[in-house]
């Protein structure tokens, strides 16, 4: 197994880069296998933080990809970021295209896919949600999120988490996520038993120095 660093193009704003600096994400390829394609995020899209003025957006966006996402009201996903390690959203042109959530161990959460990674690992950052507004879909926007949450992550928590269903199979979510070096580590059932989910981490290397 080898490991790239990928730039994710020039105008996608990463934590800890400046100005127009690249972004850089782990692409993981077997020595036996061609290599994954690198898609490079639209120079169009710049992630920064999420603000309040942004949770409308966000909120509509949660809502419209049920059931991949739960449902939230305006009071949680407010909650959810005021919690969150890291909140950011994506904007094209101006205009919001996505959003994504991750929280940091040890905050009251009543999630069982948070309380499994809580149970197995003592330090981590677990990616409780990311949507894209179809508009959007290709834009490479994906990648953009996890390049900036690895740089906020890399310096705290040696793992990102996150989880993928298998039960019914989310095979493109999979193999992206496989294609970032996500590895299973666990699976479980829920929604009562009606879905299984795998259970992902992606590995971090600490900032070079």
């Amino acid at each position: 197994m080898r490991t790239r660093w990928v730039p994710l193009g020039r105008r996608c704003w990463s934590p800890g880069y400046g100005g127009a600096r690249p972004a850089y994400i782990r692409a993981v390829t077997s020595s036996t296998t061609d290599p994954i394609p690198d898609p490079i995020p639209d120079p169009a899209v710049v992630v920064r933080d999420t603000v309040a003025a942004d949770l409308h957006a966000a909120l509509a966006l949660n809502n419209a990809n049920l059931p991949a996402l739960n449902e939230l009201d305006a009071p949680e996903i407010a909650r959810l970021v005021s919690i969150s390690h890291t909140a950011l959203t994506a904007e094209v042109g101006g205009t919001f295209a996505g959003f994504c959530i991750a929280i940091p161990p040890g905050v009251d959460y009543a999630s069982l896919n948070y309380a499994w990674f809580s149970r197995t690992y003592d330090r981590f950052v677990y990616l409780d949600r990311l949507a894209v507004d179809p508009a959007f879909r290709r834009y490479g926007i994906g990648r953009a999120f996890y390049a900036a949450l690895i740089e906020r992550s890399r310096s705290e928590y040696p793992r990102i988490t996150c989880e993928v269903n298998i039960r019914p199979m989310n095979e493109g979510s999979l193999a992206f996520h496989h294609s970032l070096g996500f590895r299973e580590v666990g699976q479980q059932d829920t929604d009562g038993g009606s879905k299984t989910v795998s259970l992902l981490a992606l590995p971090l290397d600490p900032p070079h120095v």
